[in-house]
């Protein structure tokens, strides 16, 4: 969803930051970029923010799955719920797709195979039923362990809740993000 910034409905801060909210604005982003406007908006609950950070942190840089099947997952969940300010980010900063794979991952595109389709299909089940079918967890359980499996189930309930916040509060796009096609 395009917004503007006027219709963002929480203010993120603005720096000067205190020293903690500025300490934890930086441990999220990579040096020399600015913190995300979403990560200023969560920070005006600190700690709300603080807390979030953890699971964050643990999905992008210590899960148990690929960073492709990762952010298969995300883009996947996240274009599903509308969330183009999340769904930009990602589509933006990581490279572990093409970007034809990642236009697709906003597309009803059928032309995934292999494992991706397996992850199309998990995200879409779950964002459809908010179950998985037998028949696709059997499939699954032949590619990945109980831990990735967990791992890939809380990926789609974490991007679902990070879309509700960004659709809620209607939080404008970064403005060097892709945007959905």
């Amino acid at each position: 969803m395009t917004t503007a910034a006027s219709r963002t409905r929480i203010k993120p801060l603005e720096p000067p930051y205190t020293p903690d909210v500025d300490e934890y604005l930086h441990k999220l982003m990579p040096p020399g970029m600015e913190p995300l406007t979403l990560f200023r908006i969560l920070a005006v609950n600190f700690d709300l923010a603080t807390r979030m950070r953890p699971l964050s942190a643990g999905i992008l840089a210590h899960g148990k799955l690929a960073p492709r099947e990762r952010e298969l997952m995300i883009l996947r969940t996240t274009a599903l719920n509308g969330a183009e300010y999340e769904w930009g980010v990602h589509a933006s900063i990581f490279n572990e797709l093409t970007p034809e794979e990642i236009r697709d991952t906003a597309l009803s595109s059928p032309g995934w195979t292999g494992t991706d389709a397996l992850v199309i299909r998990l995200c879409d089940e779950l964002h459809e039923t908010s179950h998985v079918s037998d028949d696709l967890w059997a499939e699954l359980k032949q590619h990945w362990s109980d831990a990735q499996l967990l791992e890939m189930v809380t990926i789609a309930g974490w991007y679902r809740t990070i879309s509700y916040i960004i659709n809620a509060l209607q939080i404008e796009l970064e403005p060097w993000a892709e945007r959905l096609p």
